[in-house]
């Protein structure tokens, strides 16, 4: 019974790790994420400082 336990203990861990080593690359999608959440922290600093 603690053979298993340990198996999936493992398996878990495992599971956890895969998405930290899979993205490691930027993808396009990725890219214009950023970009539009830039533009919209510019616009919003633009906007503070209209209304200061």
């Amino acid at each position: 019974m603690k053979l298993w336990k340990k198996l999936i203990l493992i398996g878990c861990i495992l599971a956890m790790m895969v998405p930290t080593f899979g993205c490691s690359e930027e993808g396009t999608m990725e890219k214009a994420g950023k970009k539009m959440d830039q533009a919209a922290e510019d616009a919003a600093d633009a906007a503070k400082k209209a209304f200061e």
